[in-house]
């Protein structure tokens, strides 16, 4: 198996601190840039339909739940692990962008809904195809049964890094958006010009 910048960062670490055991960078090394090579193609693809990684999760999070593709900001809020300000800002550019709709809530009037535009709905059902396409491609090196051996260990590995304080949590939550993709704290524009 060819070396990769990975191995050669573990073993400079080997060589300058024998001391310590580096082997877990191996590991998260390569999490840390497949999650940066893939989250890198697929925000171009995304900026392609004029959203966002933020904006697509929010997008997404509305698809998912089925029609009339309609929740509630603080459903929203915390599926997506944000503040309410967070939510705000991409709800504002959404809305701006005529790909989501606030109304009243039907048996509360103080309270709103956001609900996909049809322009929202063949938005997202685009960007989530596309966006899958890079996916398939990466994973496309690795055998199925390898996919799903792989998806599990990852599973268990994360599954090891949420647990609470006390029950061998190793660090801290992690807001993962509705592409799967760990969120970053960078704010995108939502443009109104898809395609």
């Amino acid at each position: 198996m060819e070396e990769d910048p990975v191995d050669r960062i573990v073993a400079q670490w080997r060589t300058e601190r024998p001391d310590l055991d580096a082997s877990p960078m191996a590991v998260f090394g390569r999490i840390y840039r497949i999650a940066h090579l893939m989250a890198d193609r697929v925000a171009e693809i995304y900026q392609r339909y004029g959203i966002g990684r933020g904006e697509f999760d929010v997008l997404a999070t509305l698809r998912r739940a089925g029609a009339p593709y309609t929740l509630s900001p603080k459903a929203m809020t915390a599926t997506l692990m944000l503040t309410s300000g967070g939510m705000t800002g991409r709800l504002d550019r959404l809305e701006r962008a005529g790909l989501i709709a606030r109304t009243p809530a039907p048996d509360d009037r103080r309270a709103l809904r956001v609900s996909l535009t049809e322009e929202g709905l063949r938005c997202i059902d685009e960007a989530v195809a596309a966006g899958l396409e890079p996916q398939h491609e990466a994973l496309a090196v690795l055998p199925e049964a390898d996919r799903a051996r792989l998806a599990d260990l990852l599973r268990d590995l994360l599954g090891a890094l949420e647990r609470p304080a006390g029950r061998g949590r190793v660090g801290g939550p992690g807001q993962v958006g509705s592409s799967g993709q760990v969120s970053s704290p960078r704010v995108s524009s939502v443009s109104r010009t898809a395609k």
